[in-house]
């Protein structure tokens, strides 16, 4: 019986082998999202495609697959469907930041599948960041390490009105030992957080992320810089590859004066410097950092933004400007970029800034199973910037369904401009 029972197993395995593995393990998609538009920048691609998902990855990028070869279907008809959406600057430490929002519950506001915590944590609660909220998160997530030890926890106390909260050698050693999840340290530079220190802090978290022996970037927070001089010193300072966040804040110093990267109407030189030597401009929008006289500026003087982001937290979400990723994403095409052009400053561009997962931000084969499907509501509105500035749309992009590892979550939502 023994050998019987061993013959048998020879013959089915022979026959396998004979009809080839695709007899062997069936043609099947997990995930199949049907009949939508893909905009995928990356590709330069717009077009008529569907999407096949197997094992939590792209499969297959085609004009027509048959709904039968796959388990479950998204019907994608008549909607956009996007790389998921990767947001460089947002707040998501929930318990330990006193700002922070827990992301997977803002999927369905948001169709965001990657997501940046931009200083929520120091060196001293970064492992409580990332092991009590990053590991139970489907959200893919990452993280700035803020200059200060203990990260935003304080707030609204000024995490830097004591410069002994910055201790470098902390702080690069958190870099060090979490390479996979840290992509370098958060410093906020506003007058109101770092009294009369001038330039130290930013000295300190550019001096921690090359004292980590990483190619570790650091994200400075502007908007409200206590002197001209000091926003251009701070501009000087920055190296290729880091990223100037609230790029485009109009918020006044604590005197009221206006000391950002556009001055009465005029770019700063530094600013221009700072872009055309790689310095990342990001627009981290939050409650009270994007104006868009100071970005239509900045824009037309050769200072464009390069990513998108949302810098949405507790406090933020709440506001007029409703910084919902796809919200600001769609303030942008009134300021004269396309679609595609948006879409890639949400999607692959943030992505490469990450530069942790291969193909991240993009529906290449290959690439990770996330997809954020939109709709484009075609309709006049009014959008607001957060110092009450307003420009006429003509559409808004809003989330449908979004995909994270090739599973649909997070319930479909309708768009705070659907409601107006």
């Amino acid at each position: 019986m023994a050998d019987l029972s061993r013959r048998t197993w020879l013959g089915l395995a022979g026959a396998m082998a004979a009809v080839g593995p695709a007899a062997a393990v069936p043609d099947r998609f997990d995930l199949l999202i049907k009949g939508g538009e893909v905009i995928d920048p990356s590709q330069s691609l717009r077009a008529k495609r569907d999407v096949g998902i197997r094992f939590g990855v792209v499969a297959a990028l085609e004009p027509d697959i048959p709904s039968e070869r796959a388990k479950q279907t998204i019907d994608a008809s008549g909607k956009l469907v996007l790389p998921g959406l990767v947001d460089l600057h947002a707040h998501t430490y929930p318990y330990g930041s006193a700002i922070g929002i827990p992301a997977d519950e803002t999927v369905p506001f948001s169709g965001v599948t990657t997501v940046v915590s931009a200083g929520d944590a120091g060196a001293n609660n970064i492992a409580a960041l990332r092991r009590h909220i990053a590991a139970q998160t489907r959200t893919r997530m990452f993280a700035f390490i803020h200059i200060a030890n203990n990260g935003l926890s304080a707030f609204p106390v000024a995490e830097l009105y004591n410069l002994d909260n910055a201790q470098v050698e902390a702080c690069a050693l958190a870099i060090a030992e979490n390479p996979d999840f840290a992509i370098g340290a958060k410093v906020r530079m506003s007058e109101n957080v770092i009294f009369k220190h001038g330039a130290e802090p930013l000295k300190r978290a550019i001096q921690a992320c090359e004292m980590s022996g990483r190619p570790a970037k650091v994200m400075v927070h502007i908007g409200g810089v206590e002197t001209p001089a000091l926003m251009s010193q701070i501009l000087d300072l920055l190296r290729p590859g880091d990223i100037l966040t609230h790029c485009y804040s109009g918020a006044p110093n604590s005197a009221g004066q206006f000391t950002n990267i556009v001055q009465d109407g005029k770019l700063l030189p530094a600013a221009l410097e700072a872009k055309r030597r790689g310095v990342v401009f990001d627009i981290g929008h939050g409650g009270g950092s994007f104006d868009f006289t100071v970005a239509e500026a900045a824009i037309a003087q050769g200072a464009p933004p390069d990513t998108i982001s949302s810098d949405l937290h507790v406090f933020s979400g709440n506001t007029p400007g409703m910084p919902f990723l796809p919200v600001v994403m769609s303030k942008f095409l009134p300021l004269g970029f396309s679609l595609e052009q948006v879409i890639a400053m949400a999607t692959h561009k943030p992505a490469g800034i990450i530069d942790r997962v291969p193909k991240l931000g993009t529906l290449q084969v290959g690439a990770p199973g996330d997809v954020s499907v939109m709709e484009w509501i075609e309709r006049p509105l009014s959008m607001v910037d957060t110092r009450n500035n307003r420009r006429d749309g003509k559409g808004f992009l809003t989330p449908v369904q979004t995909v994270n590892n090739g599973v649909p979550f997070g319930r479909p939502y309708q768009s705070p401009f659907s409601v107006r």
